[in-house]
């Protein structure tokens, strides 16, 4: 079959004018990224439409190396909601620029389930990364100079929180010392770089509804603490107005194209294994004001990314799904039941009955949450029909709605199935959401909540900073906010080797990190790094320009 990036090129795209006709955008509120690609103004979004939506999220089983295919299954049950006569548009995060060149070398879908111009989406885009980055590090050089400049004040903060942000993989810049070669560079202090998705300043434009909730939580930003143990945030600097002006024009969600021309935004990219891991509030209100379905993904396993949609963006916003769908692949189930990465293309019965247990507990997890459930078989090419089928009547006796997806290689032809068992899951079904704990329990409670209801694990062990900051959170009177756990995606525990589902273990919280801005508390599980490390054969390698064209993204 054509590679990701032929089938891409192959494409006839539209103009992106007709593509907001068909669901009626107006076409001179738009504003154009060339041909292909315009961003829609956040204030179109309409709230009454908003709740006359159908909104399905798409999550998946605890990830493999093996792939899964969530993004391809949104793009794809969005194309096949399309072909049975239904408005619908999917609603995507954007691409890192850290695992387009280190692990993944693309994020925009796969096959004939992607959107479009796939180069453009998984590289600069319109600069909304690099605007985030922007006001992330200038608010970090006005910190410094903040410093440098009070420095025989006696208004010098006594501890700096506020690193810096990059959006590439580079493990050297984790932990550095800036400031070094005398007084005239600023004041030498120890400090990081944590990858761009991140960045809190990504969190806050995800989660900001308006021009008024960026700046009111930009201004709420924590960078540190005064010699008094006072709270230290942006608006004591009063830079608020200048970041929000960098942030202005990246507010507003991306508008582009899926390989079947229908319309898609993509528009924000919080990793959920050390951010909350969806899109921008704005984009999921925008699919949901123009479709009458919308789409969206949470990212890695229902563990992290769907979890994290529940406790924390639906319960801002107040949004709902109507639906849950969580991709599967034969594959990634036998890895989950012990089958080696080599041989998973190779028929193993046992392993796909013994990888059931993870999708099971993801089940268990979803419909706790009070979620109507659709299980996606996401279908590749050396799956047999035997495995196939023992997935199939494993879900059906347990009367679980299933269907199998061959959008990879059909479109939106190779999805209508899965539509139609999602439309009668919303049609039919009682979605509603039952939160995994109450805003006015305590940290260690929601921790607790979250991995024992969630992980299936036996509860939490605070070390290293988490003591001390756990005290901190309390005497700021933010123990209300919801709580983010950053984790590896591989695994229920904080152990990547431990797939399938773990028992008999404990998380390890060793900080906790302050995101008042952002809204939410984030808790760093084991050895989870916020800045990733580039693989011994990055994706760049396999990346270049021939003939004016790219090649090797996927």
């Amino acid at each position: 079959m054509k590679t990701d990036i032929h089938i891409a090129r192959e494409t006839v795209l539209q103009p992106i004018q007709q593509i907001a006709e068909k669901v009626n955008i107006p076409t001179d509120e738009l504003y154009p990224f060339g041909k292909h690609i315009a961003k829609v103004p956040h204030t179109l979004v309409d709230l009454e439409k908003v709740k006359q939506s159908n909104l399905v999220l798409v999550t998946s089983i605890t990830p493999t190396k093996s792939g899964n295919g969530k993004t391809l299954t949104s793009i794809g049950l969005t194309l096949g909601l399309n072909k049975i006569g239904k408005n619908a548009i999917v609603a995507l995060r954007e691409p890192s620029l850290g695992p387009c060149f280190g692990m993944k070398g693309g994020a925009a879908g796969g096959g004939y389930a992607q959107v479009l111009p796939m180069e453009k989406i998984n590289l600069h885009f319109t600069g909304d990364f690099h605007a985030i980055t922007s006001a992330h590090n200038m608010i970090a050089a006005m910190l410094d100079n903040y410093q440098h400049q009070n420095r025989f004040t006696g208004k010098m903060l006594k501890e700096v929180v506020w690193k810096r942000v990059l959006d590439v993989n580079d493990r050297n810049l984790r932990q550095i010392v800036t400031g070094v070669g005398g007084n005239a560079n600023g004041v030498m202090a120890e400090s990081g770089f944590d990858i761009t998705p991140a960045s809190e300043i990504m969190a806050i434009l995800c989660l900001s509804t308006d021009l008024d909730d960026l700046r009111a939580r930009i201004e709420n930003i924590l960078l540190g603490y005064t010699a008094d143990n006072q709270a230290f945030m942006v608006q004591d600097l009063g830079i608020a107005g200048a970041i929000v002006a960098l942030l202005k024009d990246a507010l507003d969600p991306n508008l582009v194209q899926t390989t079947e021309n229908t319309p898609a935004f993509v528009h924000g990219g919080p990793f959920a294994n050390i951010a909350h891991g969806c899109n921008s509030v704005l984009a999921t209100q925008m699919a949901m004001t123009y479709g009458d379905y919308a789409v969206t993904e949470a990212g890695f396993g229902a563990d992290l990314g769907a979890e994290k949609f529940f406790n924390i963006k639906c319960r801002k916003t107040g949004i709902v799904p109507k639906a849950t769908v969580i991709v599967a692949t034969c594959q990634a189930l036998k890895m989950h039941g012990g089958v080696d990465l080599s041989a998973i293309k190779a028929e193993n019965l046992d392993g796909i009955y013994k990888g059931l247990e993870n999708l099971e507990k993801h089940v268990r997890n979803l419909l706790a949450f009070g979620q109507e459930v659709v299980i996606a078989l996401n279908k590749f090419p050396t799956d047999t029909e035997s495995e196939m089928t023992i997935v199939r009547n494993w879900a059906r006796d347990r009367g679980l709605r299933i269907a199998t997806l061959n959008a990879f290689a059909e479109g939106g032809e190779g999805a209508i199935d899965l539509a139609k068992v999602v439309v009668d899951a919303v049609e039919n079904g009682k979605s509603k959401l039952h939160f995994s704990y109450k805003t006015e329990d305590s940290l260690e409670e929601k921790l607790e909540a979250i991995v024992k209801q969630i992980y299936g694990g036996e509860g939490i062990v605070l070390e290293g900073k988490a003591p001390t900051m756990l005290r901190k959170i309390k005497r700021l009177g933010l123990e209300q906010l919801p709580v983010c756990i950053a984790k590896t995606q591989y695994s229920f525990s904080d152990n990547p080797a431990n797939y399938g589902v773990a028992h008999n273990f404990r998380i390890t919280i060793d900080d906790l990190i302050i995101n008042k801005g952002a809204g939410f508390i984030v808790a760093k599980a084991g050895t989870i790094m916020r800045m990733p490390g580039l693989p011994k054969v990055p994706a760049a390698e396999h990346i270049d320009v021939i003939n004016g064209e790219i090649e090797g993204l996927s």
